[in-house]
């Protein structure tokens, strides 16, 4: 086939999904590997791009705990994690904050903006579009569990989402640091699987993609044979418990359960080291991952 006929081809076979999410809100949680190379750092803004160039309106929320650990370590503290989340001190939280907040945010703003599409960058402290409260790590022993205090580590509590309504109004992409504010002013690092989960209920997100370094989950990661391409939310929460799901694969699948509830129509946990993974979930038959639904 004559290679524009090809491309034309594909272009036509991704019209039925242009149609379906056109005008829809999709919240994509950005992290892992796909924020840390810069060949695909600019895959995923070119496909937050086209998103909102077909009339999708995307909504992002990032992570960035290898910048963080990379930051400590340069200041001389060592990371630890419980449950898949950061133990968290005073000190780690205002580094946290100027990762997230002052490098991480505005330089996919800045991607963005440069690739033609309007982005405006927020923290969860932004007119309090995240209230949180301290987060007690749940750490799984066979059919017991038990809670641990993992410091400034938070969960939301309410979110406020005028803000954000207001920036998608005017076809600007919000990109959210996963900063929270507690009741006495004082800042919680907040997983951001967790905040992109209540991001996207509030929302009513049509979709919620969490990019991951995995290509989604398995029931024997080490037999490639045994990978779940969708998952109905009772089998997910049976997986956790058995320790099929374990480490930081929880907050993800943690984080689709949370969104569906909340209002969210679908969840995928995709490979955000595949090129343009977002536009192979998005707008192909096959799609990529793991599918987490009601």
């Amino acid at each position: 086939m004559f290679e524009p006929q090809k491309q034309a081809r594909v272009l036509v076979e991704a019209l039925p999904y242009i149609q379906e999410f056109h005008g829809k809100t999709i919240v994509i949680k950005y992290g892992g590997n796909a924020m840390i190379r810069d060949d695909l750092k600019e895959k995923v803004m070119q496909d937050v791009a086209l998103m909102k160039y077909v009339g999708i309106h995307p909504v992002i929320v990032h992570g960035g705990g290898p910048e963080i650990t990379g930051f400590l370590k340069k200041v001389g503290k060592e990371s630890s994690f419980i449950s898949g989340l950061r133990v968290t001190d005073e000190e780690t939280v205002e580094i946290a904050e100027m990762v997230l907040d002052g490098k991480i945010n505005s330089e996919i703003v800045n991607r963005l903006n440069r690739i033609g599409v309007r982005a405006v960058g927020l923290s969860g402290k932004d007119a309090g579009l995240i209230k949180a409260k301290k987060k007690l790590a749940t750490v799984y022993e066979g059919d017991e569990t038990r809670r641990v205090d993992i410091g400034y580590v938070g969960e939301v509590i309410g979110v406020d989402i005028s803000i954000l309504k207001d920036l998608i109004a005017h076809e600007y992409i919000p990109v959210i640091a996963p900063i929270g504010v507690g009741e006495e002013g004082e800042s919680y690092n907040i997983n951001a699987d967790y905040v992109a989960s209540e991001i996207a209920g509030a929302l009513g997100a049509e979709k919620l993609l969490l990019l991951t370094d995995i290509e989604g989950i398995y029931k024997d990661y080490n037999d490639k044979s045994t990978f779940i391409s969708s998952l109905r939310a009772e089998e997910a929460r049976a997986c956790i418990r058995d320790g099929v799901i374990s480490g930081g694969m929880i907050p993800k699948v943690e984080a689709c359960l949370m969104a569906l509830e909340k209002g969210a129509g679908k969840t995928h946990i995709i490979d955000g080291r595949l090129e343009h993974s977002i536009i192979l979930e998005i707008f192909t038959s096959a799609g990529i991952g793991t599918q987490v639904e009601k």
